[in-house]
C-alpha cells in the first residue's frame, strides 16, 4: 500500500504543476486560432481530474484504507487536532463565506444590479487575469464548465484533502498536522500553476482553510459542495 500511496503523491507532485502547466501554455496559443480546442480542453481536464480520483477509490477497495480515511462520512465536529479556537474560528469563517457566495448566487439570477456588477467585474478580470483563455465563452462551452465545476468539486477534495491528508499521515505519523496541512496546501497550489504566481498563492490560502475545515469535521462533503459553489460563482457574469 505504500508504494501505491507514493505513487499517486508523485502524480500529484509533478503532472498538474508541471506537466499541465505546459499543457496550458499549448491550449492558450491554440485557442487562439480555433474556438473549438477550449471544449476539447475541458473534457480533457475532466479525465485528467478522475484518473487519480478513480485511482484513489481502487485502493479503497482494495487495501485496508476505507472511505472514512479519506473523509468520506458524515461530518462531526473534532476539536482535538486544531483546537477549539481554530476549529469554531474556521468554521465561522466558512460560514459566512458560504453566506456570500449564496447571497451572490441567488443575486445574480434575481437582482439585475447584482447581475450588472458580475458582468462588469468579469470583462475587467478578462483584460487582467492571465488565464482568461481557460473562460468559457459560447453556450456549449459553458454547458461543459459546469461539467469541468463539479468535476473539480469532487475530485480535488477526495486528491488534495481526503487522500494526500491521509497519505502523509500514514506515511509520516510523527510529522505536526500543521506541516501536512500546509504541504498537502502547497499541493493543491502548485496544481493551479497555469494561473500565474499569484492563483499559486492565492489557491494554497485557500487550501489551507479547507484543509482546516476538513481536520475539523472529519469530511469533505461540505468541502465539495463549497468547492462547487465558489467554482460556479467564478463563471457568473459570462
Amino acid at each position: 500500500m505504500v508504494f501505491c500511496l507514493w505513487i499517486i503523491i508523485i502524480f500529484t507532485l509533478l503532472y498538474e504543476p508541471i506537466i499541465g502547466y505546459f499543457e496550458y501554455q499549448k491550449f492558450k496559443i491554440a485557442v487562439r486560432e480555433d474556438g473549438n480546442v477550449r471544449t476539447k480542453y475541458y473534457k480533457k481536464l475532466i479525465v485528467d481530474l478522475w484518473i487519480p480520483t478513480i485511482s484513489i477509490l481502487l485502493l479503497v477497495i482494495v487495501t485496508e484504507i476505507n472511505l472514512k480515511d479519506i473523509g468520506i462520512a458524515m461530518p462531526t465536529i473534532n476539536t482535538g487536532p486544531q483546537g477549539s479556537v481554530v476549529t469554531y474560528s474556521i468554521l465561522i469563517i466558512v460560514f459566512l463565506y458560504l453566506l456570500i457566495v449564496l447571497y451572490n448566487c441567488v443575486g445574480y439570477h434575481f437582482s439585475s444590479k447584482i447581475r450588472k456588477k458580475f458582468i462588469q467585474a468579469k470583462e475587467s478580470q478578462l483584460n487582467t487575469v492571465s488565464f482568461s483563455e481557460i473562460m468559457p465563452v459560447t453556450r456549449e462551452e459553458k454547458h461543459i464548465w459546469n461539467y469541468v465545476s463539479l468535476t473539480a468539486g469532487v475530485t480535488e477534495e477526495i486528491i488534495y484533502r481526503g487522500f494526500l491528508i491521509f497519505a502523509f499521515s500514514y506515511l509520516f505519523p510523527d510529522l505536526s498536522i500543521w506541516l501536512v496541512l500546509i504541504f498537502t496546501s502547497l499541493l493543491f497550489g502548485l496544481a493551479h500553476t497555469y494561473q500565474g504566481f499569484s492563483g499559486v498563492i492565492r489557491t494554497t490560502v485557500v487550501g489551507v482553510l479547507f484543509a482546516c475545515l476538513y481536520i475539523g469535521i472529519g469530511s469533505i462533503l461540505p468541502l465539495i459542495v463549497l468547492h462547487f459553489l465558489i467554482d460556479y460563482v467564478a463563471k457568473l457574469g459570462d
